[in-house]
């Protein structure tokens, strides 16, 4: 077993990175698409809308309208989960830590 000092450097240094990755989710730009571009939307790692693009081909049925922003948001939505999982792997590999090792924070 380590000595509680190295664990708890270990410790700091995720919590150091996590820090670091959660404002680099928070600048970081998600756009999704709906309807092959029609509708762009784009969120920050942390879900606030920056922008929103509607096609004016789709703007005369407002039930479609809405599906669309829909789709297009969970798609930015997604894209930013993938990403965060994908930089929190990275972290993790380089921190020694097994592949999708769950953190407390």
């Amino acid at each position: 077993m380590k000595n509680i000092g190295e664990l708890m450097a270990k410790a700091h240094k995720v919590q150091s990175q996590m820090t670091i990755l959660q404002t680099k989710m928070a600048e970081q730009e998600f756009e999704g698409q709906a309807a092959n571009g029609a509708v762009t939307v784009t969120l920050t790692g942390k879900g606030n809308a920056l922008r929103v693009h509607v096609d004016k081909s789709v703007l005369d049925d407002a039930d479609t309208l809405e599906d669309l922003l829909v789709v297009a948001i969970n798609d930015s939505r997604e894209k930013a989960e993938t990403y965060m999982n994908t930089e929190m792997q990275k972290m993790q590999a380089s921190l020694g830590l097994p592949p999708n090792f769950k953190l407390p924070f």
